[in-house]
């Protein structure tokens, strides 16, 4: 037979394609000139053609529980766990697997390429933090248990951040003295830890936990408003790119301080937080990829729309407000936190000295806000919002792949060939694809493509194949349709 994959199927003809198995173990995908001959020992050899490596299941270390594991409370947690995306080291403390990995990544993804629209810049701060920082803004000794303190060998007292108000200021006030270097937002994706007293829910509520933290500094309020609903407009539209409907509430500003502050809230039943709002929140419009920022009249109604109806955590709700709603227009219902912004004006740069030189020559105390997401709490919540009682259902573009080909029969010519080329051609495409290469019975493969919540099933058997077609499953709805390998590149191809 043929060694190339494709051949006359393909629609670019004058390539094949086989899978080879190199010395180092890891499968790939071979293109050549259909006019060679392509042979195992050549993909060594230090002139063989271009390798692409295959990410197939059969080697991916994706250690799937058979049975719920009984410390898991909720939806996430069991799921993530049953999946083999993180694993318990200690008590509120995780490792990321390679499944669940790749979905933070593709979360982080997102968070960043919305940080960067709205004008924020990335840099990276340490996760030890000195002592003597916290105890100049006041808030070393007030800050509580939460705070793990330790000492390096000279002694000298340091911490690990919890958050990252006092080193961003100290940055800030390093560098920066005039006005003409404002407005500036700056923020990091980076550990941190609190010793909760209670950690549960898996990565929903840990001790350590990746967090986004942006700091915005203005020269005035009006600047630091204008920040504030920047950074308001660019969560609802990342939060939506994550498949989720978060309602903006106003909340209590906690230890971070201020006198404005917003939660994102989505609903859920496993929420911690009570919560109440308008239902109009569930059809408002997200702002546009075309969103114009630096517009303050755009950032001023968008700002206006979402917080022209109540939405309040129990912390701040007030309930003749709230029965002031027609009562088939409340919401009542749990929810889960996944951000929480921030205005404090100059409670950290009072104390810190944080300080520009303004346009009238005199110097000026910035005024801050800070803005906070946190991806390893974003990744449950996502779960605990879309699955079923077959799995995990993502949202496109944070799955781990975007499709996962199973070959009913593994070492079938016929299915080999198939499955080679769509790998192939929809990663050529920009799709991360599996390929399920495994010897498991059909149900365990269903069974795995299902409880890992691949969004699109590519099914491959020697029945179908024999007439030149496969079936093509939606994850989400279930639906299933059969159609030519040609079609089905095509229709997800054109799909994305």
């Amino acid at each position: 037979m043929n060694a190339g994959l494709g051949g006359s199927l393909h629609p670019l003809a004058g390539t094949s394609r086989a899978l080879f198995k190199g010395s180092s173990g890891l499968h790939y995908v071979v293109e050549a000139a259909e006019a060679n001959v392509i042979s195992p020992e050549s993909v060594d050899s230090a002139n063989s053609p271009v390798l692409e490596p295959v990410m197939r299941l059969s080697r991916f270390f994706m250690p799937i529980l058979k049975e719920n594991p009984k410390e898991a409370e909720i939806v996430s947690h069991r799921l993530m766990l049953r999946t083999g995306m993180i694993r318990q080291q200690s008590a509120g403390i995780y490792t990321w697997l390679p499944l669940g990995k790749r979905v933070l990544d593709k979360v982080n993804a997102v968070i960043r390429e919305e940080q960067n629209r709205s004008g924020a810049i990335e840099l990276l701060m340490p996760t030890l933090q000195s002592a003597e920082l916290w105890q100049e803004s006041g808030r070393y000794d007030a800050y509580g248990k939460e705070m793990l303190r330790i000492k390096d060998r000279q002694d000298r007292p340091m911490l690990y951040g919890p958050t990252n108000e006092e080193m961003i200021t100290d940055i800030f006030r390093s560098y920066v003295k005039s006005y003409r270097n404002l407005p500036l937002n700056l923020y990091h994706i980076q550990l941190k830890f609190r010793d909760e007293i209670r950690p549960r829910f898996g990565t929903m509520r840990s001790r350590e936990f990746l967090m986004k933290d942006a700091y915005s500094f203005d020269l005035d309020r009006a600047g630091a408003e204008h920040a504030y609903k920047r950074m308001f407009a660019a969560y609802l539209r990342t939060f939506d790119r994550l498949g989720l409907r978060a309602i903006p509430m106003r909340a209590d500003t906690g230890p971070i301080g201020g006198n404005l502050s917003h939660e994102f809230i989505i609903l859920a039943d496993t929420g911690e937080s009570e919560v109440f709002c308008h239902k109009d929140f569930l059809g408002f419009d997200i702002p546009g990829e075309d969103t114009n920022f630096d517009d303050v009249a755009s950032m001023n109604a968008i700002f206006e729309k979402w917080t022209s109806r109540y939405a309040a955590t129990s912390e701040m709700h007030e309930e003749a407000a709230f029965d002031a709603i027609p009562e088939g227009e409340r919401l009542s219902a749990r929810g889960i936190e996944v951000g929480h912004i921030f205005y404090f004006g100059t409670k950290y740069s009072e104390a810190m000295g944080a300080k520009v030189l303004g346009p009238d020559g005199k110097e000026h105390t910035v005024h801050m806000g800070s803005y906070g997401i946190g991806p390893t709490r974003l990744v449950p919540a996502i779960i605990e919002a879309s699955h079923d009682d077959n799995g995990i259902i993502w949202p496109k573009g944070i799955a781990p792949f975007d499709i996962v080909v199973i070959n009913m029969k593994t070492g079938d010519d016929a299915c080999d060939t198939a499955c080679g080329r769509l790998y192939s051609d929809l990663g050529k495409a920009g799709f991360d694809v599996l390929l399920d290469d495994t010897d498991e019975r059909a149900g365990g493969k269903f069974a795995t493509a299902d409880i890992i919540g691949v969004p699109v099933q590519v099914i491959v058997g020697p029945r179908s194949i024999a007439n030149g077609e496969v079936e093509v499953k939606d994850r989400k709805t279930g639906a299933r349709e059969t159609m030519t390998v040609e079609a089905a590149i095509n229709k997800l191809v054109a799909a994305r």
